[in-house]
């Protein structure tokens, strides 16, 4: 069985990614190749297509969510994430999963609460017109004033299908986190994907993988008899470490030595969390470095590796690189920065500086 090297698992993850080189795609479809992005904050699914597609403007993502064909969601690791709406809808049982492990964390605040009632009533809360997550935990909270509001809060999020309407996460304009059901929003429903086919497309856009690796990604388990049934349609490899990793036939393997220019990534973007184990990304020694307390940081990658941080604030981009940067790294760095910012703020001016933001 072939052995890859977390350099040749890097540029294959790269590849799958769109990191190797930007991509003409639409964003439509590449939100649908990446199986969401990551959308805890606002700003991270504008910045992971500027890094990943070519001629991206933050208006087509924003046209996207006004007009219901992305929507913002919990969904894999009971975590939101930026979903086309098909994927919203057809997700929708798998990622379940997940939002039920989480409501367990919160099941001694739920003592006596009838989780059939609370989702009941959430619902018509939610479908009358949409809700504030405070508004929801209160109306709760007056049914079951024994129970923890923040619990009841957690179980309607874990229970139903909740989608953070517009125009909360669209480009240029705020709102406060707004809630309805993906099928009340999207006016539809749709049949739940099959889990081999989730799988597949996990492999897709992340692989070569092992089983751990995917149940990361998800926030599940079990998934071991999916990847056996699917063991005749794979390709199986090893890491350094004699993990069994599997993938998809027509995926593409780039030779180790293929050049990864930088990329300046969001915080909690994917590719740095879906995966068990992350030295294809991460190098052993900045583990843990791009967070202080609960805050993270946005990443950047210098030869497809993690390799620093960095923060925009008042027209100031400060990077921290975790090494040192050659000459023509640090050149190239600048230039990707150059491009992020003329990207998302076209016509604005910024001060590129190097210093310190994590310890």
């Amino acid at each position: 069985m072939t052995v890859l090297s977390p350099r040749a698992l890097n540029r294959a993850t790269l590849a799958r990614q769109l990191l190797l080189r930007r991509s003409d795609t639409g964003v439509r479809d590449a939100v649908a190749h990446l199986v969401g992005l990551q959308a805890q904050n606002v700003r991270p699914p504008y910045h992971s297509l500027a890094a990943r597609l070519d001629g991206f403007t933050p208006d087509a993502l924003a046209r996207l969510m006004t007009g219901r064909d992305a929507v913002r969601m919990v969904t894999l690791r009971s975590t939101i994430h930026l979903h086309t709406a098909e994927d919203c809808l057809g997700l929708g049982p798998f990622a379940q999963l997940a939002r039920e492990r989480e409501l367990k964390v919160f099941r001694k605040g739920l003592t006596g609460v009838d989780l059939d009632r609370v989702a009941a009533r959430a619902r018509a809360l939610v479908e009358e017109e949409p809700r504030t997550p405070k508004e929801v935990r209160e109306a709760l909270a007056a049914e079951w004033p024994d129970a923890d509001p923040q619990a009841l809060g957690i179980a309607a999020r874990c229970l139903l299908p909740l989608v953070q309407v517009t125009p909360r996460g669209v480009w240029g304009r705020s709102g406060q986190v707004a809630l309805t059901t993906a099928g009340h929003w999207l006016g539809r429903t749709a049949p739940a994907y099959d889990v081999d086919d989730i799988v597949l497309r996990y492999l897709a856009a992340f692989g070569p993988a092992s089983v751990k690796d995917a149940q990361t990604w998800a926030g599940v388990t079990r998934l071991r008899p999916v990847f056996e049934r699917l063991r005749p349609r794979l390709l199986t490899f090893r890491d350094e470490r004699g993990t069994e990793l599997f993938d998809v036939p027509d995926a593409p393997r780039p030779d180790p030595a293929t050049p990864a220019p930088p990329r300046l990534l969001p915080e909690y973007d994917n590719l740095l969390l879906s995966h068990a184990d992350r030295t294809r990304v991460i190098p052993a020694e900045y583990w843990g470095r791009t967070w202080v307390g609960n805050m993270a940081f946005p990443t950047f990658l210098v030869d497809g590796f993690l390799a620093g941080v960095w923060k925009l604030a008042d027209g100031v981009l400060t990077v921290q690189p975790f090494g040192r940067l050659t000459g023509v790294e640090r050149e190239a760095l600048e230039e990707e920065a150059a491009r992020t910012m003329g990207t998302l703020y076209p016509g604005e001016g910024y001060e590129l500086r190097f210093g310190t933001l994590v310890p």
